[in-house]
């Protein structure tokens, strides 16, 4: 079969699934990743999300998604990422689970302290992909809170060899009009590679370096 027919609906999109083959199969042999799809509403970036997760044989697959109604509670993304992963919580050093069950609202506590919910995350992560490759997905990840922005940036610069994937989609219009409300999502700079889309068949790519 060619490539083309395979791709089917995101045919023309073969230069952005190449890419997150890539970032699959880096993860798959122990070099952890991250990818940020970047483009205006309607260009496809769920349905290469979605064909990310199709592609991902043998990994675990956490998902999560922006809302703009939940943009002002803090860890509501954060939340849904660790959702499938909080087995582990107890394997977690004190002063880290007793951090995330406070930003998640199982525990009562103050304000907790963000460093350490970010190593929570971070371990989570990496406990959860010692079993199989782990790809992390995040649609609309303008739409995150703001505390979910700087854990997830957090995690994201961190990762190195735990068989972690971690995809966003950022639809860049939609942080444009947060903004012009006044609220506007913190966006985060994550050690990652970026691909930009388009309309066209062979849009624009940016790439960073990753660490």
């Amino acid at each position: 079969m060619r490539i083309e027919d395979e791709l089917g609906p995101l045919r023309g999109r073969r230069d952005e699934c190449a890419e997150l083959e890539r970032l699959l199969a880096a993860a798959s042999s122990g070099r952890s990743g991250v990818l940020v799809l970047r483009g205006e509403a309607g260009v496809g970036k769920t349905a290469l999300l979605g064909f990310a997760e199709q592609r991902a044989t043998g990994f675990a697959v956490v998902q999560a998604t922006g809302v703009e109604s939940e943009f002002e509670l803090a860890n509501a993304v954060v939340q849904q990422v660790c959702a499938r992963l909080l087995d582990g919580a107890d394997r977690l050093p004190e002063p880290q689970r007793h951090a995330l069950r406070t930003a998640l609202g199982t525990q009562s506590g103050g304000p907790p302290d963000r460093f350490l919910v970010g190593l929570a995350v971070l371990g989570l992560v990496a406990e959860a992909a010692e079993g199989a490759p782990l790809l992390c997905v995040v649609d609309d990840a303008h739409w995150a809170d703001s505390d979910s922005a700087q854990t997830l940036a957090f995690v994201a610069r961190r990762l190195a060899a735990e068989r972690v994937a971690m995809l966003f989609a950022v639809r860049d219009e939609g942080v444009a009009t947060a903004a012009s409300r006044g609220a506007g999502p913190r966006r985060r700079s994550l050690a990652s590679r970026r691909c930009t889309c388009t309309d066209s068949p062979t849009p624009t790519r940016r790439r960073s370096s990753t660490r």
